[in-house]
């Protein structure tokens, strides 16, 4: 059962689920730059038990709200639903998003990881999630953390960080992670985050390059995005997880458990052929 308020352009349009705590309220306001910037809409979800003529009132406040501040339509939409995060995916495949924009609570345990939860939608999502923890976060976007590795779906962020870098005219931080001490897997990686940020610059736009050295890639990565006040962190989540994988933790997992820094995850395309490099499109 739903109730909606629809708008015609039904793909352009930025998800954001709420149950008005203030880190979901933080990740609404997140939102009017992206849609401005990318002439889009935003949609308010709230998923709910029973119907509760409170809350539906409430949400229509609140996005009334955001109309005035942002500038952009915006609309609401209540979905009755047991299993919040399976609401959230399904109305983002229904109305194909551009993204979801999830404000999660500041403290997460792993305890709270497992099962149906934040990372099990990030995971699943078929489109890009950026998760929102911390309270202060910038209105703009200054420094975007881009970790690659050489894996060729990694290679799909350098385009989503390009977009993003484009809307607000930030700088990208190129960051290559060297957990083995390999040298010939070294050198490729040197020379691929080389490569990338030329193709960076090509582009128009600030880039950087900075080695970090270690296992704990997460720590590694957060740690840099802090002491460079980074507002944005580019992931990618992987589209399948083996059940080890998914009870030890993987690095993007993490990233988001650990992250005050805002972390946008894309989920790798799925392509017959691997061989093909995103730089040589």
């Amino acid at each position: 059962m739903q109730k909606n308020h629809t708008l015609e352009n039904k793909e352009n349009v930025y998800l954001v689920p709420t149950d008005f705590t203030d880190q979901t309220v933080i990740a609404l306001e997140q939102t009017y730059n992206l849609a401005k910037f990318s002439n889009a809409s935003i949609l308010i979800l709230l998923v709910i038990n029973k119907i509760d003529s409170v809350a539906e009132i409430k949400l229509e406040r609140m996005a009334q709200k955001a109309r005035k501040e942002s500038g952009v339509p915006v609309e609401t939409m209540v979905r009755i639903g047991k299993n919040p995060y399976k609401e959230i995916e399904n109305v983002a495949k229904e109305r194909n998003v551009k993204m979801i924009v999830l404000g999660l609570e500041s403290k997460i345990t792993i305890d709270k990881i497992v099962g149906q939860n934040a990372f099990k939608l990030v995971r699943e999502a078929e489109g890009p999630v950026l998760t929102i923890k911390g309270k202060k976060h910038r209105k703009g976007c200054e420094n975007i953390v881009l970790p690659l590795d050489l894996t060729k779906e990694t290679r799909e962020k350098v385009t989503k960080a390009i977009e993003f870098a484009k809307y607000f005219g930030a700088a990208i931080r190129v960051v290559s992670v060297l957990a083995s001490k390999k040298e010939e897997k070294e050198n490729k990686l040197m020379a691929y985050s080389a490569q990338v940020r030329k193709y960076i610059k090509d582009e128009g736009l600030k880039a950087s390059i900075k080695t970090l050295r270690g296992k704990d890639i997460a720590n590694l990565v957060v740690n840099y995005a802090n002491a460079i006040d980074a507002d944005l962190i580019m992931i990618m989540s992987k589209a399948e997880l083996n059940m080890k994988e998914f009870f030890m933790g993987t690095t993007a997992q993490r990233i988001i458990n650990i992250s005050n820094v805002p972390v946008l995850s894309i989920r790798p395309m799925k392509r017959k052929d691997m061989t093909g490099s995103v730089l040589a499109n």
